[in-house]
């Protein structure tokens, strides 16, 4: 019972995927430090039910506030593309949007882009600079840096990408274009590394147990 208790209470801590819906409670806690000389850019910091998780901010046309607290619904992109259901995004459920008549295609290049931040720190700004551009073309140079080059390279290879493993955050409420929190997209746990965490965590329980029957 000890050992069990043991790993269920570490799998708590576990940021587990969400599941499409809401709302949930957003807390906006930090930045990486990289801008442009006037806007911080992606990977940001939140929490998600008290659960961190890392933000990358497909919305330039919005704000949001070191602290800032909302309530926003969690749309799985997998799932919006096999029910072609994007009504609470902001891009595919606002009818104003500039893509608002193919979001799957467009959350798609977005979400294959949020991939390449890992490999290509010292890129931050042009990526960025790529995601805002998808969602609201014509607001970033696209001269700027590899601004180009990505969205080039996401319009070849955003079909590479498993749907299921990006959610976008979104406020809840009646979706506008403009005034409101923004929009963020969250990868979700690769299920081999939360395997392998999970078995990290058993092989570690079962050796504090041995050690307490051998003592």
């Amino acid at each position: 019972m000890k050992l069990a208790g043991f790993v269920i209470a570490a799998l708590l801590l576990v940021p587990f995927a969400h599941a499409d819906g809401g709302p949930v409670n957003m807390v906006f806690t930090g930045v990486n430090g990289a801008n442009d000389g006037q806007y911080y850019v992606s990977p940001y910091i939140g929490t998600m039910n008290d659960q961190t998780v890392v933000l990358f901010c497909d919305d330039i046309k919005n704000e949001v506030t070191f602290g800032q607290q909302w309530q926003a619904n969690v749309t799985n992109l997998g799932t919006a593309i096999s029910t072609s259901n994007f009504t609470n995004t902001r891009y595919g459920g606002v009818s104003t949007s500039a893509v608002y008549g193919n979001p799957t295609t467009a959350y798609s290049e977005v979400s294959w882009l949020t991939t390449q931040f890992a490999s290509h720190t010292n890129d931050f700004v042009s990526l960025q600079y790529a995601m805002w551009d998808i969602m609201n073309p014509g607001s970033e140079p696209t001269g700027y840096g590899d601004v180009q080059m990505w969205l080039n390279q996401a319009q070849l290879n955003f079909g590479s990408i498993d749907p299921s493993k990006f959610e976008i955050v979104t406020n809840t409420g009646n979706l506008q274009l403009t005034g409101q929190v923004q929009e963020f997209i969250v990868q979700t746990p690769e299920p081999g590394v939360l395997a392998l965490l999970i078995c990290g965590l058993l092989a570690l329980a079962v050796r504090l147990n041995r050690g307490r029957l051998t003592a």
